[in-house]
This record gives structure tokens, C-alpha cells and sequence, in this order.
């Protein structure tokens, strides 16, 4: 049975952090597991609370998962803090963990904070040169290459500032900026490639970057390719926005068992 770990916060509402991962993993018929960052008060309108956990327990967590079940990948999600940041990266360091997606959360989709200023520091000193893919959307790739993104030449800029931080490949998700597409732009050492796609109109995107992300680490854990697993991670999440049940009186959240019910 393949296998793989989530570390990220929970989601009151289900649509995000752990929970949406964990569904991610099913739908893929991969086994996954859970560290739990922080806890959430959050539904479809926003976040309304948030704590993070110790970060001394966030690594009990993961070393307790690797020292039974086993890790195939890992996907990164609310990291909460610069202490949680440093003990991830250690706990990925010191148990040698391969496969590991980066979703560098900064900001909710409603807009609330859910990464201290401080960890910003520690992500891009010690997270990302474990990361075999990392995948900010616009305005975390603005933060962590310290630039304005306006199109799609800035994205390849950013994305190349980025890489020289140390993850084997960077997904600048295009999403923010305007268009009838929504382009995400790869770039790594062997090059890059763009993965394209239409628009889709409506407002049930909540938990898209960890659908996106967990999707990745799901097929890296199957044994795919690294394009592979972006190309299918890609079609997976465009299915589930398709086909959300269209509940919440916000961001609603995505189907991410739509391959069972389409």
C-alpha cells in the first residue's frame, strides 16, 4: 500500500488543510497519514481562530507515522510558525523523507494570515532545499522571491529566483492573474513547461492549493514522474472544482471524490 503524510493545520469546514489532503489520498487510493500544525476554527466565510501546536509534538507526530506506517511522500501545508517550520525541516532532514511537496501557506482564501512574518525566513532557508516540488500561488511566489507579479514573464521570474532557494522544482500557479485561462508555469533544471487550462468560472475554489498539492504528492507516492504528477494533479483538481457540491454561503469547497460519483 502506498503511503503518504500530510503536515498542516485542520479545517473546521473540511474543505482544507488535513482534511482536504487526507480525501486527496483516498481518491487516489493512497494510504495517508496526518501531523497536525495547528487547529482552526474555519468554515466556507473565513478563519475565525487558529493555535498551533508544539512544535515539539508536530515532530512526534511525524517521527511516530515514519517509525511504523512508513512515508512515501509528504505534502507541507499551514506550518504556522518559524518553530514548526525548523522542526519540519529537521524531522525531513533526519528521516530522510523524499517526495516532498511544498504548499508554502501564507494567507486563507478569505485573506487571514496563517504564517507568522518570521516563518517566512525559515521556509526559504531550511524548507525549501527538502522540497522536491514547492508550489506557491502568486502572492506566496511574490513573498518568497521578494517581487511584484503582473505576468506571465514575472512568473518565470520568480519561479527562477525561487528555485535558486533548493527545491528540484517550482509550480508558480498562475490563478490570480486575469484571463480566460489559468496558466500554472513549471520550471525546474530540465526546463519548463506550462500547464494550461480554462478559467472556471464560480466561487467554490476553497482549498484548491491543498487539493492541488496533495494530488502531487499523492502520484509521486504511486511512482510517477514528477510531469506526470503535475499533469494529473492538474486534471484531478480541475474535476473537482467541476463538480463541487456547492455548499457554504462562502468559498465553497471542492468534490474531491467526483471520480466516484461523475
Amino acid at each position: 500500500m502506498h503511503t503518504a503524510l500530510t503536515i498542516a493545520g485542520s479545517d473546521s469546514s473540511g474543505g482544507a488543510g488535513i482534511q482536504a489532503d487526507l480525501k486527496t489520498f483516498a481518491a487516489h487510493r493512497v494510504y495517508g497519514t496526518s501531523a497536525i500544525t495547528a487547529v482552526t476554527a474555519q468554515s466556507t466565510l473565513g478563519v475565525t481562530a487558529w493555535d498551533a501546536i508544539s512544535a515539539d509534538l508536530v515532530t512526534a507526530q511525524i517521527e511516530a507515522v515514519e517509525g511504523d506506517i512508513g512515508i512515501d511522500a509528504v505534502k507541507t501545508g499551514m506550518l504556522a510558525n518559524a518553530a514548526i517550520v525548523e522542526a519540519v525541516s529537521a524531522a525531513i532532514e533526519s528521516l530522510d523523507l523524499g517526495n516532498v511537496v511544498v504548499d508554502p501557506v501564507m494567507v486563507a482564501k478569505g485573506g487571514d494570515r496563517l504564517l507568522d512574518i518570521e516563518a517566512v525566513g525559515a521556509i526559504k532557508a531550511e524548507l525549501l532545499k527538502h522540497a522536491t516540488i514547492v508550489t506557491p500561488n502568486i502572492p506566496e511566489a511574490e513573498v518568497l522571491a521578494e517581487m511584484a507579479i503582473k505576468n506571465l514573464e514575472d512568473m518565470r521570474t520568480a519561479g527562477r529566483r525561487i528555485l535558486g532557494l533548493g527545491p528540484r522544482v517550482v509550480v508558480v500557479k498562475g490563478g490570480h492573474l486575469k484571463g480566460s485561462e489559468s496558466i500554472d508555469l513549471v520550471l525546474g533544471s530540465a526546463g519548463e513547461f506550462e500547464l494550461r487550462g480554462a478559467r472556471l468560472p464560480g466561487r467554490h475554489t476553497h482549498g484548491t492549493g491543498c487539493t492541488f498539492a496533495a494530488a502531487i504528492a499523492a502520484n509521486l507516492a504511486l511512482g510517477h514522474s514528477v510531469e506526470q504528477a503535475l499533469r494529473s494533479a492538474r486534471e484531478y483538481l480541475e474535476g473537482a472544482i467541476r463538480h463541487a457540491p456547492g455548499i457554504g454561503r462562502g468559498q465553497g469547497p471542492l468534490n474531491h471524490f467526483w471520480r466516484l460519483y461523475s
